[in-house]
């Protein structure tokens, strides 16, 4: 049944991929497809999931004349740990040795599988979320909230995604009010920070298991298929109540969501570390793949067609669903040439320029210290030095992200009180991702993102030759990349150009909320539903019971929601839609409230944000300040490290802001000349 769904799904998105005919709901679950080990582990999970189903059904038709049993109840545990074995999910659940794994001391594993020795599936790849709060499901097991649109949840019915989308968040283009302080680098970069830290996947079905229904087509709620029904009069869709914006949910993780064994978790298949995995992958195979094994010299494959003016390019994809395959005509003269997606760490590598831009500057950057240490270090073999350079690489996020990007987001109060002194590694804390830090609080940049990719010439004007596109035509388009200038132009737009400010009156630019992968279909995605969806999807618990969870108060009707949002209008149409403040889907309600002193989220969204962190760090046994992960001098070189610097070290433009997150008029920009160099010399080794 299983497989059958999955072929179908596949034979499908071929067709649509070589018909040109890929919908933005195509795009949204191939960009969010399981692959490798993933993959595996998810379809292990649907394996064990129907054949529950199917047994419990089969139990059902022969005690339906006994009242007194239940069907779930006649399923043991080792029952169940016998379907795990047949079905595969079993070796997902195995703790493995961490004797034989080589280097544990010295590098990480792809999967950061022992990191922690005691708990060796810590934070490691293609593991479930972990629950900071229980799940609420409407069936206490599985079901999302908003399954049955007649079930009560605090005594009242859930507000339709869509139509809150519409009535909070909307903002045209015209809108978009800019960020006097920050740099739209800011946003690429916590998109950038999140894709090394989450990656939930999707089913890989389009159709339902056992109705065979569709899910592109239906709009009815039958696993996997969880659609977001449109509104009466929606002002993109009119009167047109009888379609749905599709949704597919969430794959789940192996022998969870099982009628009262285990409550549905979702997976992770990235590591919980920055560790730089969007670069690298985050299981061995991948790893290996992304490698240059060509040469002894530890570097990453690179673009064998093209290069930007001489500079590296990302390796292209040879997926035969291919998104991305555009051709384009270099000249009126020339033959139209096909652009694939690239390849990366992360599957999401082409979902929009800006993205594309880091993911190849930081894989220059690798490239560029396996050339410096290979130079100090002619001794070392291809394996030491590739590992070598992801060290140091893994040190730069870290210090990049803790020193100069996290305090722009949550502020100095919660940076004093979470994330200031490294307290040192502690082997009882979990770093791994929690469920409402991917689904809800790290989301919050969906708020300021502009909407366009800002592209900008030598003196950080608008471009004349290739413009500012908007963002629903830079999703999907390396080709912009290849033949539109490069990475220059684009990061120059990065840091030249402000980064959007999220208001309670002004939240989501129409970009993302009504032409989230728009190509040439007229339904469009909508990321503010989406990510409400999702919360329900993974039955996040609603606002108030986060605002409890973080010890802060939790507003009972609208005067006590009016002072906590500081905002009686937008108040008061929050309760319209929910009736209650314990209702508000927590994404919608972190993004809502005013900013803490300092920081561009809420007391909320920094509460969650800076525990999360705070967890990474102090569970991380590799941490760069953990003394033996790296020498004094070392460390010393990995304090200096300058975002700037290696800016300037990947590309042509030759002035940058020395703090690239700050924004500024060119006029205090630095020329990269009286930027100091990262110091490689503490990696010599010294031999005798």
């Amino acid at each position: 049944m299983v497989d059958s769904a999955y072929e179908y799904s596949r034979r499908v998105s071929v067709e649509r991929v070589r018909r040109d005919a890929v919908s933005p709901s195509d795009t949204l679950r191939l960009l969010k497809q399981p692959v490798g080990q993933t993959r595996n582990a998810v379809r292990a999970a649907d394996y064990m999931h129907n054949a529950v189903k199917l047994i419990k059904r089969s139990l059902e038709r022969g005690i339906r004349l006994n009242p007194f049993i239940n069907a779930t109840d006649l399923i043991t545990e080792a029952d169940m740990q016998f379907i795990a074995d047949r079905t595969g999910c079993f070796p997902h659940h195995h703790v493995p040795s961490c004797r034989t794994t080589p280097n544990l001391g010295r590098f990480r594993t792809a999967s950061n599988i022992c990191n922690n020795r005691k708990n060796p599936r810590w934070g490691s790849s293609n593991t479930p979320f972990t629950r900071w709060l229980p799940a609420e499901y409407q069936d206490q097991i599985s079901l999302p909230k908003g399954w049955d649109p007649k079930h009560k949840v605090n005594g009242q019915l859930l507000p339709l995604v869509r139509e809150v989308s519409n009535r909070i968040l909307q903002t045209a283009n015209s809108d978009v009010e800019s960020d006097s302080l920050f740099s739209h680098l800011v946003t690429i970069f916590g998109q950038w920070t999140d894709h090394d830290l989450t990656f939930t996947p999707h089913s890989p079905s389009i159709r339902s298991y056992s109705k065979e229904i569709d899910c592109e087509t239906s709009c009815d709620n039958t696993e996997p298929c969880f659609p977001i029904e449109i509104p009466k009069k929606d002002p993109r869709f009119g009167k047109k109540s009888d379609k749905c914006i599709p949704f597919t949910r969430s794959a789940a993780a192996c022998g969870s969501g099982n009628f009262g064994h285990i409550v549905r978790q979702q997976m992770n298949s990235l590591t919980a570390f920055l560790d730089v995995g969007q670069v690298y992958g985050a299981e061995d195979t991948k790893a290996r793949f992304l490698r240059d094994l060509t040469s002894d010299k530890g570097r990453m494959r690179v673009n064998k067609r093209y290069t930007d003016n001489s500079r590296e390019l990302l390796p292209f994809s040879t997926m035969v669903t291919n998104m991305c395959a555009t051709r384009v005509r270099i000249t009126k003269d020339s033959n139209a040439e096909e652009v694939p997606c690239f390849v990366a760490g992360d599957e999401r590598v082409n979902e929009q320029i800006g993205l594309t831009t880091l993911h190849t500057l930081f894989l220059r950057e690798h490239n560029r210290l396996a050339n410096g240490l290979a130079h100090l270090n002619p001794q070392w073999d291809g394996e030491r030095l590739y590992q070598e350079a992801r060290k140091i690489m893994g040190g730069y996020s870290q210090v990049l992200t803790f020193r100069d990007y996290l305090g722009h987001i949550v502020g100095p109060d919660f940076i004093a009180s979470h994330l200031s002194t490294y307290p040192g590694y502690d082997e009882h804390v979990d770093p791994s991702i929690s469920n409402v830090f991917a689904t809800a609080a790290y989301r919050f940049g969906h708020l300021m993102v502009q909407p366009k990719m800002f592209r900008l010439n030598e003196t950080y004007e608008e471009h004349p030759v290739y413009p500012s596109p908007l963002l629903h035509k830079a999703f999907f388009t390396p080709w912009r990349i290849v033949f539109e200038g490069g990475l220059d132009p684009i990061i120059r737009g990065l840091v030249g150009r402000p980064a959007k400010l999220n208001t309670q009156d002004h939240m989501m630019s129409d970009e993302l909320r009504d032409r989230l992968f728009k190509f040439t279909s007229d339904l469009a995605l909508d990321l503010a539903a989406l990510n409400m969806q999702r919360g329900r999807d993974h039955g996040l618990p609603g606002y108030n019971q986060w605002r409890k969870f973080c010890g802060l108060p939790q507003p009972e009707n609208r005067k006590q929601l009016s002072k906590v949002l500081k905002n009686k209008k937008l108040a008061g149409e929050l309760l319209k839609l929910y009736k209650t403040p314990d209702n508000i889907d927590v994404w919608l309600g972190g993004v809502a409230e005013p900013f803490v002193p300092g920081g561009r989220v809420g007391p909320l969204f920094a509460c969650l944000i800076a525990t999360q962190f705070q967890r990474i760090r102090q569970g991380d046994r590799l941490w760069w300040e953990k003394k033996g992960v790296f020498t004094e001098a070392q460390r010393d070189s990995l304090r200096n490290t300058s975002l700037a610097r290696i800016i300037c070290d990947n590309t042509g433009i030759t002035d940058v802001p020395a703090q690239p997150f700050l924004y500024s008029t060119r006029s205090g920009y630095t020329e990269c000349k009286d930027i100091p160099a990262f110091d490689l010399s503490p990696w010599k080794e010294n031999i005798e």
